[in-house]
């Protein structure tokens, strides 16, 4: 049995209906068993590739239907909490006539935060649900209510598969940074896009909508710049293996100034008889080298006028392994699992280092009269060192730049104790007191988990390290 190419249906990718692909195996009579001499002819006419091929694609245009459906999904849970915020924060006090807000506000202002807060709180419940982040949560939704408002070509093209999700995201984000009530430069910025959303790669797509929506803006760049500038940031990440990530948001000039000066000083250097490092490991160096040695200058240019050399960083070293006993890993405050050499080092020539040992520290404070609601310096270096991070379902905000929240409100009885006391950060904090999550503690094992207004329990997570 010989099969050619020209035999094969390669016209049933039309309009991308998943149902006309084809499987690899379409091209056999079902049932029919094939002597391996007859399979090799079928492989090597190129029929079955083309049908895999086929088949994928059409994988490939589910799965963007079914991402597609899912911002869709999101979006509208959020719309609903923000229009019916009852489920999520409770019974709105502003409908008795007799309501006075303690802190004298007007009854929009009340039910303009009962709906940022029903918002929050479906959010942190879909985000578990998910296992997604906030984040990406609360973005999914953005770019789904963006689509659909300003580019609605591309977004009936995201949810038929035709668009990749990249391509959607990318979209999304250069409209949405449109001016909120100009529909003409919406409908611009669809139309030029909406054929190029489907047929250019994600690379070339995000280069594309960029200048397009340069085009479209209605307002001159410099004024653009002037606001964009307040927004200016630095962000860092943890990563693997003791390493991390600085990432710079700044002034384009700026940016490309440093990039090009850290290059050309690189490759000066790299040209040197003896140096091995390569020109990715010089610029690093370069840029951190230069970062540290002119910290202080810089504190001043910015107008701190005080620099401090070294900040006050507690690091979690076991006791066997300062010792040199052990090289089990120390813990670095706000990072996680350091290597032995880096944790010595720091913890025995930094003296403004907090040592904390895993060895039983004497002394610790838990627990304070009932008179006292500010958690004490102990206590509170204590708790950091027990939760280390933000203990809101999936959170991973450092400990040390958390509120010390107190589970049962010191104003209804809770002790300002370690069994009472967790580090929550904002978001987390507000989400606890302002709407129906609720953070249960059991007192005889001291589990802690959460339960949501949808009454989903969430364990709290441990340490991540």
């Amino acid at each position: 049995m010989n099969i050619s190419p020209m035999e094969v249906d390669l016209d049933s990718r039309i309009n991308g209906d998943p149902e006309l692909f084809l499987d690899p195996w379409d091209v056999l009579d079902p049932g029919e068993v094939v002597p391996p001499i007859e399979l090799a002819q079928l492989e090597a006419s190129g029929a079955a590739h083309e049908a895999a091929v086929n088949k994928l694609e059409g994988i490939s245009a589910r799965a963007r239907m079914l991402v597609a459906d899912e911002y869709a999904g999101i979006a509208d849970i959020l719309r609903d909490a923000a229009a019916c915020p009852d489920p999520w924060v409770g019974p709105d006090p502003t409908l008795d006539p007799a309501w006075l807000d303690p802190q004298g506000r007007s009854a929009a202002a009340v039910r303009a935060e009962r709906r940022n807060i029903a918002v929050r709180a479906a959010t942190l419940d879909l985000a578990v649900r998910l296992g997604m982040s906030e984040m990406m949560v609360s973005t999914r939704a953005a770019h789904a209510d963006t689509l659909r408002e300003r580019c609605p070509n591309i977004w009936e093209a995201f949810r038929a598969g035709r668009v990749p999700t990249q391509n959607a995201t990318a979209a999304a984000q250069q409209a949405g940074t449109l001016p909120a009530r100009d529909r003409g430069a919406w409908a611009k910025f669809d139309e030029l896009l909406r054929g190029s959303a489907t047929t250019l790669t994600p690379g070339k797509f995000r280069t594309r909508a960029r200048v397009v929506r340069e085009r479209v803006h209605p307002e001159h760049i410099d004024e653009r710049h002037t606001r964009a500038m307040d927004d200016r940031n630095v962000w860092f990440q943890a990563e693997a293996d003791g390493m991390a990530s600085l990432t710079v948001f700044g002034p384009a000039d700026k940016v490309l100034a440093t990039y090009r000066h850290a290059d050309a000083h690189a490759r000066h250097l790299r040209a040197h008889d003896g140096e091995e490092r390569t020109l990715a490991q010089l610029r690093a160096d370069i840029v951190l080298d230069v970062l540290a040695a002119g910290a202080a200058g810089a504190a001043q240019a910015a107008g701190s006028g005080t620099w401090r050399s070294r900040a006050s960083v507690a690091i979690t070293v076991p006791v066997m392994t300062l010792l040199g006993q052990d090289d089990e890993p120390a813990t670095l405050d706000g990072y996680g699992p350091i290597d032995t050499e880096t944790a010595r080092r720091l913890a025995g020539e930094a003296s403004s280092w907090v040592r904390i040992l895993t060895h039983p520290v004497t002394g610790t404070v838990l627990d304070v009269d009932r008179t006292t609601y500010r958690v004490p310096k102990a206590l509170s270096r204590w708790l950091g060192v027990r939760d280390q991070v933000c203990t809101g379902p999936g959170c991973t905000r450092s400990a040390r730049d958390c509120d010390i929240d107190h589970r049962i409100d010191w104003q209804y009885g809770g002790k300002t104790a370690d069994t009472n006391l967790s580090p929550l950060c904002e978001r987390h904090h507000v989400i606890k007191t302002k709407s129906k999550w609720v953070l249960y503690r059991d007192e005889t094992t001291g589990a802690k988990w959460w339960v949501s207004p949808t009454s989903l329990t969430v364990p709290v997570d441990p340490p991540p390290f």
